[in-house]
């Protein structure tokens, strides 16, 4: 059943500045912001996911923030748990709440929840966890885009945990992961309005590039450097890690290093701008560094 209640998720893509408005719909609506970005739940990585610095935090209380380290066991499912829980607890006292990031299914888990799957037995998972030690992760696209092309066409395809997600399941079913995906809602006791940022493409890139920039003046490099023994973990596979312990590695040179950090996180924007289209009812706000917003005609 539906109540009077109205959560606000603000969407875009990575550098087009989402925590910054955020904070001011939240300000503005007296209420708190809920994170869905799903790198920022975790407290070792400080600088390259570009998290709400310490005055931010202190301006808007924000949930799941640095909540975790990156060696729990932590993904979409037990986020939508969590996350729900405390929205259902701050609707007591609060009329608004704020969503904001740019992991889009951590978004939907929220917004429509997520579609249930059988439980995959441990040999099978052991199977393909073992295929990507062995072969890597372009054997795993290569697989899933062979088994389900579909799917293959929407999911991350640099995330190595939702390659092996999908083909457990396909292994274990015989079927498609894209024919599992129900895309029946949830019913959710709350309203949602989503929000869409955007901005020229060209001025969105380099504020990609100068962000990108500043986490090197920030000490991006010896952030990764006191984490490269833990490079394995999937949360390191993430851009601004994942090319600095390839230098680290002696794979690339440094400066190779930094042109992929900011050619991997433009891309990984345009991923997200093609998912955010799918939000066709949303209300779309056109954010550059010179326009003013007007936060009253937002609801």
């Amino acid at each position: 059943m539906k109540t009077n209640k109205t959560l606000i998720y603000v969407a875009g893509p990575t550098g087009i500045g989402k925590t910054d408005f955020s904070i001011k719909v939240a300000k503005k609506f007296n209420t708190e912001i809920i994170s869905c970005d799903s790198r920022q739940f975790y407290r070792e990585l400080t600088i390259g996911t570009s998290p709400p610095n310490r005055s931010q935090l202190k301006e808007v209380k924000h949930h799941f923030i640095h909540n975790k380290s990156i060696h729990d066991q932590y993904n979409v499912g037990l986020y939508e748990t969590d996350a729900i829980n405390v929205i259902k607890n701050l609707f007591y006292k609060k009329d608004y709440l704020v969503l904001v990031g740019g992991s889009g299914l951590f978004a939907n888990s929220i917004i429509y929840g997520l579609d249930k799957f059988p439980t995959i037995p441990n040999e099978i998972r052991y199977s393909v966890r073992n295929l990507y030690k062995e072969k890597g992760i372009k054997y795993l696209q290569k697989k899933l885009q062979k088994l389900d092309p579909k799917y293959f066409n929407e999911v991350d395809i640099n995330n190595s945990v939702r390659l092996m997600r999908a083909l457990e399941l396909i292994e274990y079913t015989g079927k498609s992961f894209s024919s599992m995906r129900k895309g029946k809602n949830k019913e959710r006791s709350f309203n949602t309005l989503i929000i869409s940022l955007e901005c020229p493409r060209e001025l969105l890139y380099q504020k990609i590039n100068k962000r990108v920039e500043k986490m090197i003046d920030d000490g991006l490099e010896e952030e990764v450097f006191k984490l490269r023994k833990f490079k394995n973990l999937n949360t390191l596979n993430t851009v601004g890690y994942k090319e600095f312990i390839n230098y680290f590695d002696n794979k690339i040179s440094y400066e190779d290093t930094i042109n992929k950090i900011k050619q991997n996180t433009r891309n990984y924007a345009k991923r997200q701008i093609t998912w955010f289209k799918k939000y066709t009812n949303s209300k779309k706000i056109n954010i550059s560094e010179n326009s003013e917003i007007n936060f009253n005609t937002i609801i």
